[in-house]
């Protein structure tokens, strides 16, 4: 995937016809990228609240909550992107969709690799627009919430919210940013505890509790201990 794009961006789809969704998600996973899916309006909402996905492809005609309610209510929450889906072409029924404030707009029947193609520029740009950062720091099964200081970890399926220290949080937060990546404990120090006189032994105090809430969790070895150098965030799968 070209490097000006999320890494492992979440896309909601949210389609109440099952085979339309499972085919985009199977595009979408081709190209890197994950996908949740939502079977009307009213799951769609709910999910768009708890899995703060980068994008959602949106349906006009679903079951309990119509597409442009659901976008009302998203653009009430913030700029998350979403592109519209839906059988009607109407440049009236684009209008509407455009003035609520969706992104983009395809009509079906569509070529699934189009709208992969429509997802990853909607992508780039909405990303350019936050300065390059994602809305959603991913790494594994780490989901990191910067502006609402909110991190969690999905494991077995189950997404479970972290209860971290301010200076927890940010450690977690520098790994998640380069999770292969060995950073020191000097590195750490400087980036996360950068008030007073910390000691080098402070950080691995720090780490050391982290750990122990994620064990909690089901996450096990993280963040990883490399003797001598420093840390780096060993992602679960």
């Amino acid at each position: 995937m070209p490097a000006t794009e999320p890494l492992n961006a979440l896309v909601l789809i949210a389609e109440d016809e099952t085979e339309i969704a499972e085919i985009l998600a199977a595009y979408l996973g081709r190209s890197g990228l994950r996908t949740a899916h939502a079977r009307d309006g009213r799951e769609a909402l709910a999910l768009h609240l708890s899995l703060k996905p980068d994008l959602v492809l949106l349906d006009v005609l679903m079951p309990r909550l119509d597409g442009w309610k659901v976008l009302s209510e998203i653009r009430h929450r913030g700029q998350t992107p979403v592109i519209m889906l839906t059988a009607m072409d109407q440049d009236i029924d684009k209008l509407t969709g455009l003035r609520i404030g969706a992104d983009d707009y395809v009509v079906k029947p569509f070529n699934p690799a189009e709208v992969v193609a429509r997802v990853q520029v909607v992508l780039r740009r909405s990303r350019l627009v936050r300065g390059g950062a994602p809305a959603v720091l991913r790494a594994g099964a780490f989901e990191i919430d910067r502006e609402n200081h909110e991190a969690a970890v999905i494991v077995d399926g189950r997404r479970h919210l972290l209860n971290l220290t301010a200076t927890e949080f940010r450690l977690l937060a520098c790994l998640a940013q380069a999770p292969r990546r060995v950073h020191s404990r000097e590195e750490l120090l400087a980036s996360c505890l950068p008030e007073g006189d910390a000691q080098e032994r402070t950080v691995d105090s720090h780490l050391s509790k982290l750990r122990r809430k994620l064990e909690a969790c089901g996450v096990m070895g993280s963040p990883h201990s490399i003797r001598g150098v420093g840390y780096r965030l060993a992602a679960a799968e």
